[in-house]
């Protein structure tokens, strides 16, 4: 196999990598997160405007008179 001078050698440079390494993926995890919030977020305005387009046709039609056509609302 290798001798152990190669492999103290070996185990140096897996040691003095893995702070890189450890770098890599919490950059890694971190895209992942963005994308997940950036599709929720992207979800959540999609409904609320849905919801708002909902819900100004409804708002439009509550705004007409109270009274009776051909009545006159004052005396």
């Amino acid at each position: 196999m290798f001798s152990p001078v190669h492999q103290l050698v070996r185990l140096g440079q897996t040691v003095s990598g893995w702070p890189v390494a450890s770098q890599q993926q919490a950059r890694r995890n971190a895209m992942v997160a963005l994308t997940a919030c950036a599709r929720r977020r992207a979800e959540r305005e999609e409904v609320a405007s849905y919801l708002a387009e909902r819900a100004a046709p409804a708002a439009s039609t509550d705004v007409s008179p109270t009274t009776t056509p051909g009545v006159a609302a004052h005396a």
